[in-house]
């Protein structure tokens, strides 16, 4: 599990692809991604608050897409940084439904490293396959 950002792919936006034995595994690498586009280290936000979401849909890329948003919405909304903590992904009747436990806390200036304000997920480019490796995304940020 894993993601890496890719430059020059738009001036004005962050790229990055993420990966992972699981779908699991990739959602979550791509929403501490998404996360980290936004502060320079994962690692200075505590878990203090938690919040629990659920969503579904009928494609599997579009429940990755919602699942990112929601975490931006969090940020905007409640200037909460959040990873996931706790994720599960079923499939049934042709319904994609995701349920996530995510932790973190209020933004705080004086130990979060701000690096840019994520303002949405992009559909540019926006892709999720399952590979021989397990499952692979690629996605941009509007920054």
């Amino acid at each position: 599990m894993g993601f890496e950002y890719v430059g020059e792919i738009a001036i004005a936006d962050v790229a990055f692809q993420a990966w992972g034995q699981t779908l699991e595994e990739m959602f979550i690498a791509a929403a501490d991604a998404a996360t980290g586009a936004m502060v320079a280290d994962l690692e200075t936000i505590e878990r203090r608050e938690a919040r629990q979401f659920q969503m579904s849909s009928e494609a599997v890329d579009l429940l990755l897409f919602d699942l990112l948003q929601e975490i931006i919405f969090f940020k905007d909304a409640e200037q909460l940084l959040l990873r996931i903590e706790e994720l599960t992904i079923t499939s049934r009747d042709g319904q994609y439904v995701a349920k996530a436990t995510a932790r973190g806390e209020p933004i705080d200036p004086q130990r979060h490293e701000m690096i840019v304000d994520v303002k949405a997920v992009t559909l540019h480019r926006f892709k999720v396959e399952q590979t021989p490796r397990g499952w692979e995304t690629f996605v941009i940020l509007d920054i």
